[in-house]
């Protein structure tokens, strides 16, 4: 792009401040396009993991109260899982990106092994210790005792998807830290629309009831990492001869990220188990409607879910460069979209609570919580997506401690305190009142510690 002699002229006069600001424009909108690049796949990914869910619970309340609310106290578990797994990507993201920038080809492999090796045995431990303890944490989370025979039933296939699951995830992680978001974009997507076509054969036609759910997912999956394993193999991005790793020296790397990340990562659990509980003295119909209402709660942030995917690889890139402004730059621009777009999806939720009410559950009480849950909490997602996202961008800074602060005083200052003081106040409806507020104000103060942090950074050492 060539510019006008008078304007060059002039530069230093009239216009420098006018030049700097393009300057920065164009910057910015690189970023922007070098953020868009990486998302989308993981956009549409997310997406239709969180697509599949919503038909679960769509098929699911078909079944009736029982079930639905079966799947209701299942979410808080259900996170706790994930949490470990995705603690585990990030520190796999940043390990392994870190080391193929070194140009430490080999070791990459060998780290990728063995962060398989160490999913496959913390899922496991993780999935036998919720069913040999599913009766305390039932009593933790307040569920009725009509209602235990129903989630035991369903517990055992739902806990073997939920290791299917995490080991799909590891080998999505490798493939992101080696720089390749479309394969496990495309095998998101593949295996949701399989999960979607087995769901009413599994749950109707064999007539296996709510398990049938649970073991659509375990098909589903089970044939994505048919596919994908056998395809990091062949790309050579894993290797298995661990004991020309320096194992204990990579399991202490690995570690020293992996604890605080996955432990920040747990705490979003944490804070919807003691969320059921509460909503649990109100009754099943409750519920099942919060249930349903932290499912569409996943789904309206997947944005906000596929940008932690993209952007820490981004993040670690430029952090070992040095380029501390253009990560400042990166991140504004995901703050400012995520602040309009969760808005707007706030807005579409508020205009159609009464179709969507309606179209989740026949039963009255729940369509009537339900409606009450989307004309409040989700003109919160703003604030809870600005949350999410600083978590993922602190631990990409090399900063784990900060990013489990952030979640740490999300769940203990901003959001269970307040849903507690509005229940008190006003049942059911306060405490979901107590939720929009909380979510705000955890954005609010995601953001300044993120800022914190970033200054602290950029001081000369």
């Amino acid at each position: 792009m060539h510019q006008k002699p008078d304007l060059l002229e002039s530069r230093h006069t009239q216009n420098q401040g006018t030049q700097l600001d393009v300057h920065k424009n164009l910057q910015n909108a690189s970023l922007g396009r070098q953020l868009y690049h990486m998302t989308w796949p993981m956009l549409f990914g997310v997406l239709s993991l969180m697509t599949f869910q919503l038909t679960d619970s769509f098929f699911v309340g078909q079944l009736g109260r029982d079930p639905l609310a079966a799947l209701g106290f299942t979410v808080p578990m259900q996170q706790l899982v994930s949490g470990m797994y995705v603690g585990l990507g990030i520190a796999t993201t940043a390990i392994i990106s870190r080391t193929l920038g070194q140009g430490e080809d080999l070791r990459a492999q060998r780290l990728g092994g063995l962060v398989i090796a160490i999913g496959a045995g913390l899922a496991l431990t993780l999935c036998l210790s919720v069913w040999l303890l599913q009766s305390v944490i039932l009593d933790l989370l307040g569920a009725e005792q009509a209602l235990r025979p129903v989630i035991r039933e369903y517990w055992a296939p739902w806990l073997l998807s939920a290791w299917t699951g995490a080991m799909v995830y590891f080998s999505y992680a490798v493939c992101r830290a080696n720089g390749d978001t479309r394969l496990p974009g495309y095998m998101m997507i593949i295996t949701s629309l399989l999960n979607i076509a087995l769901d009413p054969l599994y749950i109707f036609v064999f007539g296996w009831g709510l398990p049938g759910a649970a073991w659509a997912t375990i098909t589903a999956f089970s044939i994505g990492a048919l596919i994908v394993f056998p395809t990091l193999l062949k790309r050579a991005w894993l290797r298995f001869d661990l004991l020309q790793l320096q194992l204990a020296q990579a399991v202490r790397q690995l570690g020293g990220i992996m604890a605080p990340a996955m432990v920040s990562q747990l705490m979003p659990p944490i804070s919807a188990m003691l969320a059921t509980a509460l909503v649990a003295s109100f009754g099943s119909a409750a519920v099942a409607a919060w249930g349903l209402g932290t499912r569409l709660e996943f789904f309206s942030i997947v944005v906000v879910l596929a940008l932690t995917m993209s952007m820490p690889p981004m993040i670690g890139r430029m952090l070992g460069a040095g380029e501390l402004e253009n990560i400042r730059k990166l991140v504004r621009i995901a703050v400012r979209f995520i602040l309009g777009w969760q808005l707007f999806i706030g807005l579409v939720w508020l205009g159609a609570s009464g179709v969507v009410s309606t179209l989740f559950s026949p039963d009255a009480d729940v369509q009537d919580t339900l409606l009450s849950y989307l004309l409040r909490v989700p003109l919160s997602y703003s604030g809870l997506g600005v949350c999410i996202l600083m978590v993922s961008v602190n631990n990409a800074l090399g900063m784990p401690m900060r990013a489990l602060l952030i979640s740490t005083l999300r769940l203990f200052t901003c959001y269970l305190p307040l849903l507690w003081i509005g229940g008190q106040v006003s049942g059911l409806t306060g405490l979901m009142t107590g939720a929009l507020i909380g979510n705000l104000l955890a954005g609010a103060m995601a953001y300044s510690l993120y800022r914190q942090g970033m200054n602290r950074l950029r001081r000369p050492a």
